[in-house]
């Protein structure tokens, strides 16, 4: 598809911005790590496929329950570069993901659930921290809210 067709298609910087929320600079970083493409024009001006919006969708809503963007990128790196993936690709991708969610709101909860008592001895409560970590004993082994972490 070439000429009128081609730019009826595809989607400035700005109007992908506009559309999915997110900033023009966050855009030129997902691109800049591969995690979007575009195309240059005769005046070297950014130039999308449609189904940018969707990838940039998943991107946002990824970020948003904590996976890293270098997650993504290998996620994405499986999926088709032409055209837009489909639902089974979607599939994929999300599959990818739900181990690493359940862990991190496994995590969560533990810290809901221990937070009115105990803020996971780093510890900022010395004076009152008798039971998990007397005399601060965490403290000499390890910097931080250590015992929050699923592996202590």
């Amino acid at each position: 598809m070439d000429g009128p067709a081609r730019a009826l298609e595809e989607l400035t910087v700005g109007q992908v911005a506009q559309r999915s929320g997110v900033a023009v600079s966050a855009l030129h970083f997902y691109e800049r790590q591969g995690l979007i493409r575009s195309r240059r024009t005769g005046g070297n001006q950014r130039r999308f496929d449609r189904s940018v919006l969707r990838r940039v969708a998943v991107i946002r809503a990824a970020q948003r329950a904590g996976i890293p963007l270098s997650h993504i990128a290998a996620v994405f790196a499986e999926l088709p570069e032409d055209g837009v993936p489909g639902q089974e690709d979607w599939r994929r991708l999300s599959a990818a993901w739900r181990a690493e969610l359940d862990n991190r709101i496994g995590q969560l909860e533990a810290l809901r659930d221990r937070l009115g008592g105990c803020i996971g001895c780093g510890c900022l409560s010395l004076a009152e921290c008798s039971f998990i970590n007397p005399d601060d004993a965490s403290g000499r082994d390890f910097p931080g809210a250590r015992l929050l972490e699923p592996d202590s």
